[in-house]
């Protein structure tokens, strides 16, 4: 294990599981569970960084980047998500200790579900803050549709995303993502937009990062498709679940996470009024707080003094 630094209130650290997996330990309560923090599709550690520090007083805090994303070099690896299911099992068992709760954004939260499912012995909890699930057949937003069919065909994605990093440049890129995340400039504070462009410009295998977003997209995208594997997976979760959606969420319509509450009516379901694709940047303090008053409900942490 190898120090690369520090981030907000917390210690930045690379493993090697067969290749590099970069995490932020934010440290916290050991008297709490531990709480691993897993990012969604183009994401990283800095998704969770306006939650994380909220949490430390409950819990041991860990943000995992899956490889191909944020300081994960990707090298040989594939990004799929069972793949990517594969390394955060092993993050779990040799880093974080087990069982853990889960939170997973977007497609964090899928691959959580996975987790949960496959290895049900190493999670005590999931929390899926505006997860990829199937959901009802809609019309998506015209931007999302057009840029996942781009993603969706060899050698176009790869076109499309060089043509945007060459025409935007760091800031503009990350500015864009954020907006179709629901979030503005003014949203952020300063010094988080700032690490975040310097995160795009830190990425030394440019061309692999972007392969591993293609690749990671695609197969969510099959996973979606083709619901099946998920709704079994989903079906075979046995522990507590909180499932948290923004109802603005142009990415992952609320539809899906209406469906998904309605199948499972044991999870816990909170629809965020006005919030887009990743509340825990957009309202850190409710979803805190909402998480916390969940995990004391199932005695997931010690109860409050």
């Amino acid at each position: 294990m190898t120090e690369t630094g520090r981030a907000t209130g917390g210690a930045s650290r690379t493993i090697d599981l067969d290749g590099p997996v970069h995490y932020v330990d934010f440290g916290g309560s050991a008297e709490g569970p531990t709480v691993v923090l897993v990012h969604g599709l183009g994401g990283s550690h800095l998704n969770w960084d306006l939650f994380a520090p909220l949490m430390t007083p409950h819990a041991r805090v860990l943000a995992v980047d899956l490889p191909g994303f944020g300081l994960s070099e990707p090298g040989h690896r594939l990004a799929t998500v069972r793949n990517n299911v594969t390394v955060l099992d092993r993050f779990l068992r040799e880093v974080a200790g087990t069982p853990v709760v889960l939170v997973g954004n977007s497609m964090g939260g899928m691959i959580s579900i996975l987790q949960a499912s496959r290895s049900p012995e190493t999670v005590s909890g999931l929390v899926l803050v505006d997860p990829a699930v199937p959901g009802p057949r809609r019309k998506l937003d015209a931007r999302v549709a057009a840029n996942f069919a781009a993603f969706a065909v060899p050698g176009v994605g790869e076109r499309f995303l060089a043509a945007r990093r060459r025409r935007y440049g760091a800031r503009a890129t990350v500015l864009d993502t954020l907006a179709m995340c629901g979030l503005r400039e003014e949203d952020l504070p300063p010094d988080l937009l700032d690490r975040s462009v310097a995160l795009v410009d830190q990425r030394q295998d440019v061309a692999g990062m972007d392969r591993a977003f293609l690749t990671a997209a695609r197969s969510l995208l099959l996973l979606l498709v083709d619901p099946r594997m998920m709704g079994r997976a989903m079906a075979a979760v046995d522990v507590p679940v909180l499932l948290l959606h923004g109802d603005q969420d142009r990415l992952v319509p609320v539809g899906a996470a209406r469906q998904a509450a309605q199948r499972h009516p044991e999870w816990t379901y909170l629809e965020l009024p006005g919030v887009g694709h990743v509340p825990q940047l957009q309202v850190p303090d409710r979803v805190a707080q909402v998480v916390v008053d969940w995990l004391r409900e199932n005695a997931l942490v010690p109860p409050a003094a």
